[in-house]
């Protein structure tokens, strides 16, 4: 027997409209809390929430905005950040790439993650993949000059797809070069969905991209690294 969706909030509900994203940018859903200009760390594709929900709680003096298709999804996210009670994250139902082209300005958010998004396995469902130029182009304009897009997936064949856009994208640095990626990231925050995959016998794949042309001494310090013991 499945479960009942729950509809109420038990607490603060930071769910907005993709309508207040596009009118007055994704910065003014933070307002009056946080103070333009503040550290901004999108997350595109939450699925569970563990992740963002455990930056946010690491990082209160930092803005969180999570975007996820399913509103199913958000909706359960909604409830676990009220339960939480953290003031420094933004829900929203919509498609990532509509939030980055139509919502956020260049050089406006210190990170970008996408975790494990949909491979979209089928040859005739390839287009359906986030990872295509136009997106990586716009992930690299919104990036501060210290910015960092990371990027996980567990398959193979989407990993080679997705090092071949970020490799042809002139506005970005792949941090592991000449390697295209890296298979162990222990500063990384792993969720339960990894650790699943992980038991399985699944390969990771972590992708590191910085804006081109900034010198690699600038610290780049990502939200999503774990504490020291």
């Amino acid at each position: 027997m499945s479960r009942s969706l729950k509809y109420d909030i038990p607490g603060v509900d930071w769910r907005r409209s993709m309508a207040d994203a596009y009118e007055f940018g994704i910065h003014s859903l933070f307002e009056p809390d946080y103070t333009a200009p503040f550290p901004l760390v999108v997350e595109i594709g939450f699925g569970r929430g563990e992740f963002l929900l455990e930056l946010a709680a690491k990082s209160p003096d930092v803005a969180f905005f999570g975007v996820e298709v399913s509103w199913k999804r958000v909706l359960k996210m909604a409830r676990k950040v009220a339960r939480a009670e953290l003031g420094n994250v933004r829900l929203v139902a919509g498609r990532g790439e509509a939030i980055l082209q139509d919502c956020l300005p260049e050089q406006s958010v210190q990170e970008i993650w996408v975790n494990f998004s949909d491979p979209w396995p089928k040859a005739a469902h390839a287009h359906r993949r986030i990872f295509q130029p136009p997106f990586i182009h716009r992930a690299a304009q919104v990036l501060e000059p210290a910015g960092v897009l990371k990027i996980a997936t567990d398959d193979p064949i989407y990993a080679v797809q997705i090092d071949e856009v970020l490799s042809g994208e002139p506005l970005l640095h792949n941090v592991h070069a000449p390697a295209p990626c890296i298979g162990e990231d222990p500063a990384r925050i792993e969720t339960s969905y990894e650790q699943d995959w992980r038991t399985e016998g699944r390969t990771i794949h972590f992708f590191d991209y910085v804006p081109q042309n900034v010198p690699q001494n600038v610290p780049r310090k990502a939200a999503g690294a774990a504490s020291e013991s």
